[in-house]
């Protein structure tokens, strides 16, 4: 047979030669797509919105650490300006808000604790066009007030979980520790608990902001009370402080609690805690920033008109050597 004519062999040259020089540009376009994505650090290219969060936090409460790393990061994500204020007191909480509502903030997320008190500045923010979104607590409030969603655990569903768990457990007198009065979610913590177990469970108010009061006023319980054979907690820090009354009681009594740190942990791993009903905050924070993004960006909403949930996981001695590493990072 004759070799190939000629101009059919330097189209194929041709061809070759186009075709490597397609996949090297192709190759060195897709890198250079890759560098700028990783110098950009992922942000997006929407505007600097400036989102602020106003809780409920006590001065020195770890839980809200978690919350606030969340919602840092979702924050650095999505090129937003974050700012983060809180105040334990209702009035306090309320002048924060009206604070964010002057600086005309792009979005606000907030707590509804202390529920009522806070109608009148969140009607304030839907009057000047600002997008709200309730994390945490105050679930029942959030749609009234005009929140485009709530993001935290059902705190009723998340009782009920305890109540079930204390049950597994063989639990029979339980002493639920509130250290809030008149935080709505701490009550029906409690509530819910009561409701789906079959033993005896009594509440017992405490000051959460005096730990040594605290843990005082449990020990007398335990001591005053011989049936009682578990505290519940409705906080990590209160775990820490039960378990410190269960010694001073000289009492062998489980600690079980609500949420997660460092200190929980360890009990799950030693047996001294016997479960912890985590809502994950960690969650709460990022997603709250997201969903406000996403509406600025998008006017794109979750829930159809129901809470997001994040929460409540029920975790044991089983789950405590998977979780240690994030709770020693601060995302759980």
């Amino acid at each position: 047979m004759g070799g190939m004519p000629r101009t059919v062999t330097m189209l194929l040259a041709l061809a070759l030669l186009t075709a490597g020089c397609s996949s090297t540009g192709g190759l060195r376009a897709e890198q250079a797509r890759s560098r700028a994505a990783s110098t950009a650090g992922g942000a997006v290219d929407t505007p600097r919105w400036k989102i602020a969060m106003i809780t409920h936090a006590g001065a020195g409460d770890a839980f809200w650490d978690t919350v606030r790393k969340g919602a840092e990061q979702a924050a650095a994500k999505d090129n937003i300006t974050f700012l983060y204020s809180n105040d334990a007191q209702t009035q306090g909480q309320v002048q924060l808000v009206d604070a964010a509502i002057d600086q005309k903030v792009d979005g606000i997320l907030v707590t509804l604790a202390k529920g009522e008190a806070m109608a009148a500045p969140l009607a304030r923010a839907k009057a000047a066009g600002i997008p709200v979104i309730s994390i945490n607590s105050g679930q029942e409030f959030s749609a009234r007030f005009g929140a485009l969603t709530h993001i935290g655990q059902d705190e009723t569903t998340a009782g009920q979980a305890a109540g079930t768990a204390l049950g597994t457990r063989g639990r029979k007198d339980v002493l639920c520790v509130i250290h809030e009065q008149g935080n709505i979610g701490q009550e029906q913590r409690c509530s819910g608990a009561k409701g789906a177990f079959n033993g005896q469970l009594e509440t017992l108010y405490v000051n959460g902001v005096n730990l040594p009061d605290a843990r005082s006023a449990i020990a007398a319980k335990l001591q005053a009370d011989p049936g009682l054979d578990t505290v519940l907690t409705l906080s990590a820090p209160l775990a820490a402080t039960g378990l410190q009354a269960v010694k001073d009681a000289g009492r062998s009594v489980e600690v079980d609690t609500f949420d997660l740190n460092t200190q929980v942990v360890d009990g799950l791993k030693s047996g001294a805690v016997g479960f912890a009903v985590d809502q994950q905050p960690y969650l709460q924070g990022y997603e709250g920033v997201d969903l406000l993004w996403l509406y600025r960006y998008n006017l794109d909403a979750l829930g159809g008109g129901k809470p997001v949930l994040t929460g409540p996981q029920v975790l044991t001695k089983d789950d405590a050597p998977a979780l240690a590493q994030y709770v020693a990072r601060g995302t759980r």
